[in-house]
């Protein structure tokens, strides 16, 4: 992932991605070489297969900008032209990491390899960082009795939930005839529904769940149409009216309805407004979202490699963002200045990028992907068909 940075304790997010986003498995074909781990968790690659730099690329420039977003949080309030470029970034940094990773899910059958992965590559680090980010919270922020509850996802760890939870309806959603449709009708109803409560962010997994079963739904010639030239210049007036309608909508437009945390009623807005900010934003999400990958590098950047540890990034990069509001780190008055901004976009985006870095994925891989072979059963078709190779 495939992220809101909101100064409330639990209940955000990237949104909060990448990634992106922060995981996935994908179809094994010469064109989705990332199909043999999830998005942002993804060290191994079956032998003679070549990782699609494409994905590497987006993952990676997805992360940032969750990042970015975060680290301009605190800022923003000072500035209307931050304010509209967090608001444009919002808008699509999660729904593209979403996308990815419901593309590289679309092989996911329940077998006991693949929910095997599952467990060690999303449940385990859920279970990790939801403890570690409450421990955190009582050592260095303003709750001491903070509870570990992992029922009630806190910061960024609700996207780890959701992916788990939408990667577990994938074989549902293949027998489903039109299921961007269904998906999208759920997402409505729940925009309307404040009684599902904070329980697993369960408004998030299903107001952010189109965008997952349409990357499910997706094939390589999609991502290959929207990285033509003509669309890519098609892209320039988009983005250039999105950010004059970021830029309109400050003052207008309560940025709570891009996190899909909460139902209209929640937001003081009538009813009727969920499902009609549900369609606008889904629309303009996955409008930004071409624009976005129509502009991702298709080729090895220097950052390519950096694309395999964004679920690293993603999760350690949240330490540091709740620091810097619990110590008052950004309060300083030239940091809500036009350098000051500048230079806390910069820091945010370099912490990021190291914390993807190999060096970095190597130390805290126990977390994020354990092999755990202790824990389960040997698969007996597996060790067969072994057998049968040697």
């Amino acid at each position: 992932m495939f992220p809101a940075a909101s100064s409330s304790s639990r209940a955000t997010g990237p949104s909060s991605a990448p990634p992106a986003q922060p995981a996935a498995d994908a179809e094994p074909s010469p064109r989705d070489p990332q199909s043999a781990a999830p998005p942002g968790n993804q060290s191994a690659v079956p032998p003679g297969k070549q990782r699609d730099a494409f994905f590497d690329n987006a993952k990676y420039l997805a992360i940032v900008l969750v990042a970015m977003g975060h680290a301009w949080e605190p800022l923003k309030g000072d500035s209307r032209t931050l304010q509209a470029a967090y608001m444009f970034v919002y808008a699509f940094h999660m729904p593209a990491f979403i996308v990815i990773s419901g593309y590289f899910s679309r092989s996911f059958d329940m077998s006991p390899t693949k929910l095997k992965r599952l467990v060690t590559g999303v449940l385990v680090p859920y279970v990790v960082f939801e403890t570690a980010y409450a421990l955190f919270e009582r050592a260095v922020g303003d709750d001491p009795d903070m509870p570990i509850s992992l029922l009630d996802p806190w910061y960024l760890t609700w996207f780890l939930v959701a992916l788990f939870i939408w990667r577990l309806t994938t074989p549902l959603w293949k027998l489903v005839r039109h299921p961007v449709p269904v998906s999208v009708a759920i997402a409505l109803l729940a925009s309307v529904s404040p009684d599902i409560g904070d329980d697993l962010d369960l408004q998030r997994v299903l107001q952010f769940m189109p965008f997952f079963v349409i990357g499910l739904s997706m094939k390589p010639e999609h991502f290959q149409a929207v990285r033509r030239r003509g669309a890519r210049l098609l892209s320039l007036p988009v983005i250039a009216a999105a950010l004059a309608v970021a830029w309109w909508a400050v003052p207008r437009m309560n940025p709570a309805w891009f996190y899909h945390r909460d139902a209209a009623q929640e937001l003081a807005a009538p009813w009727w407004c969920g499902p009609v900010m549900v369609l606008g934003l889904l629309a303009a999400s996955l409008t930004l979202t071409a624009c976005f990958f129509a502009w991702v590098p298709g080729r090895t950047m220097w950052f390519t490699t950096l694309g395999a540890g964004t679920l690293y990034g993603y999760l350690l990069h949240g330490f540091f963002t709740k620091a810097a509001d619990f110590r008052g780190w950004l309060e300083a008055d030239w940091l809500h200045g036009p350098l000051g901004a500048v230079c806390v976009t910069l820091l945010a985006a370099s912490l990021v990028t190291v914390l993807c870095t190999a060096p970095v994925r190597r130390v805290f891989r126990f977390a994020m992907e354990p092999t755990m072979d202790w824990a389960f059963k040997k698969d007996a078709a597996e060790i067969a068909r072994r057998r049968v190779k040697s």
